[in-house]
């Protein structure tokens, strides 16, 4: 009898520590710096239960059978880890989980516009990039140009700034167009004269990312880049070989052919890139006037790049010639009577760059470029030809240590304009000389906080100096949580060349007088919070940024005369101030982006507060993607403005919608794009001119004036 109480008594036992309740500990860290990660995420698959991380890292299980599981643990931007763990734990200690940096689905980012060519999430200043398979998804919507990649971006607005010839410029942040710089591989080539129609010239096979920084970025590139700068930045050579070919159709007239070749050898490299890009005259509405004008452009972009032990060194020139007509449909059609636009442009730059390593942390830059630049507009009633000729030269003494970067250099910049006298008014030529001086140092005494001042002088012959600090900061308070701050002085040399002279085809347009105009200049700043989780399955990246800047004695067209204009420094500023929020979920296949600008931009002369024109104060951008890597691509678009002022009303607040496609293949793909399908347009609900359609007297352009377009074609990679 006792051997079977004895027997019954064990099997008591054992069953109720089969079925005792017991609890798992993880303790979760990053490998970079070990540091604890709040937020990460638990799953046992096996029994469905979730946890997060507290404030330690820690995360708790509780009322688990003895067993043996598999935990899947998982942080934004940090690569998933399975680990096995066997209950009761043998140890009260939590069982260590160290997550390594990058997440598979993201590549790392360097940015090169800061110079000393860091990952993007190691810089205190906030820079926004385009690139990879944004990059490519965006190109696919509008091979031709890069007006669709920067205007589906948060807080970046390109304004149409003509009615028949599909001119536009960038406004970042609500601000005017000229306030904004746009470089080429960190040559400023597109200022002043040659800055019109540069958005709608430059086809973005070539690119490899673009860099976006909002605010002012004067301490490294001077005067223009208040309101912000954009970086487009050209693919290098790489040991494996990349040939691409993209052939693009669209059903209003447009065809787009591009070819890029690049390849690395032992000591030297070559790009080479090619587009002809052509379209009909479009006439949507069937108004008899041009929504996209009838062109013809072509571009060649060779570039060598020589290898040494400790020099490198890369030359290159690029060429685009465009002949572009606007306006009646007859006209172009038929040369019958009637209102036309024609704009003939050639661009040539030259480029050339070498760098010398000092060491293995510190480096020397020489760089210089030329640019000449020719435009004639036609218009029935008169005409505007000029030529532009500038260059820049630069060098610079980098340094990257180990808590230290320092960025020291000088530039010179030449910008001379001569135009060709088609009347008795008297000539907008200009001859300017800027000579500046820059100093930049970055510090990092830890991996949680780092630090970037800056400071510039230029001097403009015509103007005087202006002395630019800047300064910005980054804290990561944990590897999900960092916020960075920062903020600076910019300016602006006069000139005619803006949105406002574009619209007029600069008709009646007097020189600036220098005698008495005056460097337009600013103060801003920007404040943004980024903050990395996931929620079971779900990834969440939430970008909080905050934005403030106020320009001082602002250029403004005004009445001079019965029929003259002339810009003059007002009495007062411009402010813009407002937050841009950006959020992206993940889910296995899926992503979505939702973005939201607020943008409250006032003009205040002589005491007056007044909203500022073509500025939609709310924006919605909202991208949801499907995307099965190296095979599929599908992607739901729509896009919100809110009414804008015009300068003879409000505009009306519109929704756009948009759906893509792309099918992958190992050496092709296939890619269709439904541009705006629900055939948004101004011409719909509003009107783009008042008069007689002889002649027009233009609006303001607020809406899309195109409509519903239908894309598509292939790509070959060989």
């Amino acid at each position: 009898m006792k051997y079977i109480l004895s027997f019954l008594c064990t099997v008591f036992i054992t069953s109720t520590g089969i079925y005792a309740q017991h609890t798992i500990k993880l303790s979760i860290k990053n490998s970079g710096e070990n540091a604890p990660l709040s937020g990460a995420t638990a799953i046992i698959g096996s029994i469905n239960k979730t946890a997060i991380a507290d404030s330690s890292g820690l995360i708790t299980f509780e009322n688990i059978v003895a067993g043996l599981y598999l935990i899947k643990v998982s942080f934004a931007g940090l690569k998933e880890a399975a680990v096995s763990v066997i209950v009761p734990m043998q140890s009260a200690e939590p069982f260590a989980v160290v997550l390594e940096e990058g997440e598979e689905e993201e590549e790392e980012v360097i940015v090169t516009t800061t110079r000393l060519s860091r990952s993007i999430n190691d810089i205190p200043t906030r820079v926004e990039t385009i690139s990879g398979e944004e990059l490519t998804e965006k190109g696919n919507m509008k091979p031709g140009d890069i007006r669709m990649l920067l205007n589906e971006s948060t807080g970046i607005q390109t304004q149409q700034t003509s009615a028949t010839s599909y001119n536009s410029s960038i406004r970042i942040q609500g601000l005017d167009g000229r306030y904004t710089q746009i470089l080429r591989d960190g040559f400023p080539l597109y200022s002043g004269f040659s800055g019109g129609l540069s958005l709608m010239q430059v086809a973005p096979l070539d690119l490899k990312q673009i860099e976006v920084i909002k605010g002012s970025s004067s301490t490294l590139y001077g005067g223009g880049a208040i309101a912000g700068l954009v970086n487009l930045v050209s693919k290098t050579p790489t040991a494996k070989r990349e040939v691409n070919f993209l052939a693009n159709g669209t059903s209003a007239g447009g065809l787009d052919l591009s070819a890029f070749y690049s390849q690395k050898f032992k000591k030297v490299g070559v790009t080479v890139f090619g587009s002809r890009n052509t379209a009909r005259a479009y006439d949507p509405a069937d108004i008899g006037l041009t929504a996209i004008p009838e062109f013809e452009r072509y571009t060649i972009n060779p570039r060598l790049f020589i290898y040494g032990t400790k020099t490198t060194a890369d030359v290159g020139f690029s060429y685009i010639t465009e002949d572009r007509i606007g306006g009646s449909m007859d006209y172009i059609k038929s040369g019958t009577a009637g209102y036309f636009e024609k704009n003939n442009t050639d661009r040539f730059i030259t480029q050339a760059q070498l760098t010398h390593l000092i060491n293995d942390n510190s480096r020397l830059s020489f760089k210089n470029s030329y640019s000449r630049f020719s435009r004639a507009i036609q218009i029935p009633t008169t005409a505007f030809e000029g030529m532009q000729q500038s260059t820049f030269s630069e060098g610079t003494y980098i340094a990257d240590g180990e808590k230290t970067g320092w960025v020291i250099g000088a530039n010179l910049l030449t910008d001379n304009f001569a135009e060709d006298r088609q009347s008795s008014n008297a000539l907008r030529d200009y001859h300017y000389t800027t000579v500046g001086a820059f100093v930049q140092s970055t510090w990092w005494p830890s991996q949680q906080f780092t630090i970037e001042t800056g400071l510039r002088a230029d001097y403009v012959k015509q103007y005087g100096f202006e002395v630019l600090p800047r300064i910005s900061a980054m804290v990561k308070l944990s590897p999900s949580l960092t916020m960075r701050l920062g903020g600076g002085l910019g300016y602006k040399t006069p000139t005619v060349f803006n949105e406002e002279a574009e619209k007029m085809q600069f008709q009646n347009i007097l020189p600036i007088n220098q005698n008495t105009a005056i460097n337009e200049r600013s103060a801003g700043g920007n404040f943004d919070i980024n903050y990395r989780t996931r929620i079971g399955a779900v990834g969440l990246a939430i970008n909080q940024l905050f934005f403030y800047t106020t320009l001082n004695k602002p250029l403004v067209l005004t009445a001079s005369g019965s029929i003259d204009y002339e810009f003059k420094n007002a009495d007062g500023t411009i402010d813009t101030k407002g937050i841009e929020t950006n959020l992206r979920f993940t889910y296995n296949d899926f992503k979505l982006f939702v973005g939201y600008t607020y943008a409250d931009v006032n003009t205040h002369f002589n005491n007056i507060k007044s909203w500022f024109p073509l500025t939609a104060r709310h924006r919605l951008n909202n991208v949801l993607m499907y995307e099965k890597e190296e095979k599929l691509k599908i992607g739901l678009e729509a896009y919100y403005f809110s009414p804008q002022k015009l300068n003879d009303g409000i505009g009306k607040s519109f929704w756009t919608f948009g759906l893509m496609g792309e099918k992958v293949w190992k050496r092709f793909s296939i890619f269709i794009n439904f541009e705006n399908f629900t055939d948004t347009r101004q011409t719909k609900f509003d009107t783009i001119y008042k008069g007689s359609i002889v002649d027009p007297v233009f609006r303001d352009i607020y809406a899309p004036v195109d409509g519903f377009v239908v894309n598509g074609g292939v790509k070959f990679r060989l």
